[in-house]
């Protein structure tokens, strides 16, 4: 799906052909953790665990996850304790499983533009798509952003990982344009990574000065193609 977007896709091009939003991500986390989510009946389970992870968003913007207690979850969602541990038992577990959702959002992306042929085309391409996702998915992404160190050391390590290869093949991608020695591209594989953090970390000051994710998307990849482009001169 993927190969009908074209280059300089906007937020609607791209959520009509992206396989993870704010609608179908109950069913995605149903489906990854169903070993772990006793509930069968799908109705309930995918409402219900819709009410889990918006609760978790909003008590941890309020009072802090590390304060949060799983009887606030219940309070908040209206679940018994019996109820909740249908779907998780721990906020270890519930942390993990935002994590892993977020994860596998990147490996997929790293997997969507292979067919260009062209590796600053490929580029653009990954920093609109990372961009919009992080708008679709923003209390996730920030979720995790704040809340990382509460994740169990190994999953940390993972996490780590995927940004790491994440990072790496943006750098990879500036390096092959043939402009870019391997340090270089680091580096600039690095501002892009720090680029859409900015946007679903601090989303309110481009809020404030009315500035749209397609503005913002567009200015970042024209940031990135007039450094990069000069370059294989």
């Amino acid at each position: 799906m993927m190969e009908t977007l074209p280059i300089s896709f906007t937020l609607a091009e791209f959520r009509k052909v992206t396989p993870l939003d704010e609608s179908n991500i109950w069913s995605f986390l149903l489906d990854r953790n169903a070993d772990r989510i006793s509930v069968k009946r799908r109705g309930p389970a995918l409402e219900n665990l819709e009410k889990i992870f918006v609760a978790t968003f909003r008590l941890a913007n309020s009072v802090g996850f590390r304060a949060m207690t799983l009887r606030d979850l219940c309070q908040e969602t209206g679940l018994s304790m019996g109820g909740l541990y249908g779907y998780i038992e721990s906020k270890d577990q519930l942390a993990a499983m935002i994590e892993d959702a977020v994860r596998q959002t990147s490996e997929q992306m790293r997997t969507w533009f292979t067919h260009l042929k062209s590796p600053i085309d490929e580029v653009e391409c990954l920093l609109r798509a990372f961009i919009f996702s992080s708008e679709i998915l923003q209390p996730w992404l920030f979720f995790v952003y704040l809340e990382s160190r509460t994740l169990a050391a190994e999953q940390r390590k993972v996490a780590k990982e995927s940004e790491l290869r994440f990072h790496s093949h943006i750098a990879a991608l500036l390096e092959a344009t043939g402009g870019f020695s391997e340090a270089q591209a680091f580096l600039l594989a690095a501002h892009c990574m720090a680029c859409v953090q900015d946007w679903y970390v601090k989303r309110w000051k481009y809020h404030a000065e009315k500035i749209s994710v397609d503005d913002f998307a567009e200015s970042a990849v024209k940031l990135i193609r007039s450094y990069a482009e000069p370059q294989r001169r």
